[in-house]
């Protein structure tokens, strides 16, 4: 911890910008990981498998009721959707399924591609703080009197080396970070696409009498 302190203090004031946006990127970080992995997230298999035996059980309202015991989770809002449509015709439920999807969409992936970019700026602001640092630590060669010249050249070493450390601490997590939680945003997508077209087949097949070939394409 000491060496760490000593590392901010050391590195100059492209540390605190460096500190800036590595708050802001885990802000982010954690408030995209609480939304993908608790608020919008629901154990699929499980939920189709009731809104299918409702499907079945001709209980629309039920399944609508069921989707809403989770109105912040994505694929109970997409298929709420479907359900609220189910009186109507095929293409009225694709379009309703398809119009929640796209809805639902930028939700999911709100404000992860600023993590790309704070990792980018985190990197950068390091590497300028390492340029300024041999500028310094250069002018300290050339120009400064022979008693101060040691100090000054430690000086412009330690900001060039720790700004640079301290820029890719930042950007490290920063980047593992916004790899999870985009692969668990793609996951959740592809979840409301799939299970959006099966909701699509099985009210389709509920409307034609033909609830058995809805049931298997459900499987």
């Amino acid at each position: 911890m000491d060496r760490m302190i000593t590392m901010f203090q050391d590195g100059g004031s492209f540390m605190y910008a460096i500190l800036v946006v590595f708050v802001f990127a885990m802000a982010i970080a954690f408030e995209r990981l609480y939304q993908v992995y608790f608020r919008f997230k629901v154990n699929a298999t499980e939920f189709m498998a009731q809104i299918q035996k409702l499907i079945l059980a001709n209980n629309i309202d039920r399944a609508v009721k069921l989707c809403n015991q989770m109105p912040n989770a994505a694929l109970p809002r997409v298929v709420r959707a479907g359900l609220l449509k189910a009186g109507g015709t095929e293409k009225e439920i694709e379009n309703a399924i398809d119009e929640a999807t796209l809805e639902i969409g930028p939700k999911i992936n709100k404000r992860t591609g600023f993590l790309g970019m704070l990792a980018n700026v985190a990197t950068l602001t390091g590497l300028l703080g390492t340029i300024y640092g041999l500028i310094y630590a250069f002018e300290a060669v050339a120009k400064a009197n022979p008693e101060n010249k040691q100090t000054m050249l430690a000086n412009g070493i330690s900001i060039a080396m720790y700004t640079t450390a301290g820029g890719l601490m930042a950007a490290i997590p920063t980047m593992v970070l916004q790899s999870i939680i985009q692969a668990q945003s793609n996951a959740l997508l592809d979840e409301v696409d799939q299970y959006g077209l099966k909701t699509v087949n099985l009210l389709v097949a509920r409307k034609r009498g033909d609830l058995s070939q809805g049931a298997a394409a459900q499987g």
